[in-house]
C-alpha cells in the first residue's frame, strides 16, 4: 500500500512478517539470475562422490568478460520441479558439489558467486545418514581458506546451515525482500513459545530482514527489487565487477585474513 501525502507518493516499509511472505514467493528464479547477470554459463555436475543435486546449479560463467564461478540454490519452477529439488533444501551431494566448485575455482583463481534461497538443508533420513551435518561443515570450512574472492547474495529465503553453508564469504548481500535467519519464524514460535501461529511475532524479534541485518553488520549491501528484473541485474553485474577488482588487491594471505575477521566480529 502506498500512502500519498501532498505531491509526494511514499511507499509504507513492509513489516517483517511481510518480509518473510515476499521472500518465499518466486519472485525471481535461479536461471533466470544466471542468464541475466552472466554470459557464457557451462553448467557443471556431481560432486564425484555420490551425485548430482538438482537443487544445487553451479558452473562456469563470464562476468563481463572475466571468468568466475557460479552455485545457486533452486527452488525450482512448478510444483513437479519444486518437489524433486525439495524446495531448494540441498541433499549432501549438493553441498558437497559446491565444495568441489570452490576448490576447482580456487585452483584456477576464479572469484565465486553464491545465490542463496533455501527454508534449510533437506532434514531427510537419507540426508541425515549420507552426513548432511558434516557435508555443511566442510563447505564452510573450505570457503574460510579460500585465497579467491567470495561474494554471497541471497535473493529469497536463507535458512540456517543450510544458507550459511554458502555465505562464509567476504561479502553477504541481500535483496530487499530477503530473509536471512537461524531458522524459519514458525519454528522460533515453537520452541519458544510451543505455538508457530505466532510466527508473525516471532519474525519482528529474529531480526532476519534486511534492514536489520545491515545495521548489525551482519551484510554489506541491500539490493533494490523492481518489476524490471533487468535493471536488478544490471545493477549487480556492475557492482559484483567493482567488488571484485577491490577484493583482487588483496593478497591470498590478507583475504583470507578479513574474511576470518568479518565473522570472528560477530
Amino acid at each position: 500500500m502506498a500512502v500519498n501525502i501532498g505531491l509526494k507518493l511514499f511507499k509504507r516499509e513492509l513489516t517483517p512478517s511481510e518480509v518473510v511472505k515476499k521472500s518465499r514467493e518466486d519472485r525471481f528464479l535461479a536461471r533466470e539470475i544466471i542468464d541475466g547477470i552472466f554470459t557464457d554459463f557451462v553448467e557443471l555436475h556431481g560432486d564425484r562422490l555420490s551425485g548430482d543435486d538438482s537443487s544445487v546449479i553451479g558452473g562456469i560463467a563470464a562476468l563481463n568478460g572475466t571468468p568466475v564461478t557460479v552455485i545457486v540454490i533452486d527452488k525450482g519452477i512448478d510444483i513437479h520441479d519444486k518437489l524433486s529439488k525439495r524446495n531448494g533444501s540441498p541433499e549432501p551431494w549438493g553441498y558437497r558439489k559446491a565444495q568441489r566448485l570452490m576448490q576447482q575455482a580456487n585452483k584456477f583463481h576464479r572469484p565465486i558467486v553464491t545465490f542463496i534461497n533455501t527454508p534449510g538443508a533437506f532434514p531427510g533420513k537419507t540426508a541425515e545418514a549420507q552426513g548432511q551435518g558434516e557435508a555443511i561443515a566442510q563447505s564452510i570450512l573450505k570457503s574460510m581458506k579460500l585465497t579467491v574472492p567470495m561474494i554471497a547474495i541471497i535473493y529469497g529465503e536463507a535458512g540456517s546451515g543450510g544458507a550459511l553453508a554458502l555465505a562464509a564469504s567476504d561479502q553477504v548481500w541481500m535483496f530487499q525482500n530477503a530473509t536471512y535467519s537461524i531458522l524459519s519464524p514458525e519454528g522460533f514460535a515453537s520452541i519458544l513459545w510451543k505455538d508457530s501461529k505466532r510466527s508473525d511475532e516471532a519474525a519482528a524479534v529474529m531480526g532476519l530482514t534486511p534492514k536489520d541485518l545491515l545495521g548489525k553488520n551482519v551484510i554489506e549491501y541491500i539490493i533494490p527489487e523492481s518489476r524490471n528484473h533487468p535493471r536488478v541485474f544490471n545493477l549487480i553485474r556492475k557492482r559484483l565487477d567493482d567488488e571484485f577488482r577491490t577484493l583482487n588487491t588483496l593478497t591470498p594471505q590478507e583475504l583470507v585474513k578479513q574474511r576470518r575477521a568479518r565473522f570472528r566480529a560477530f
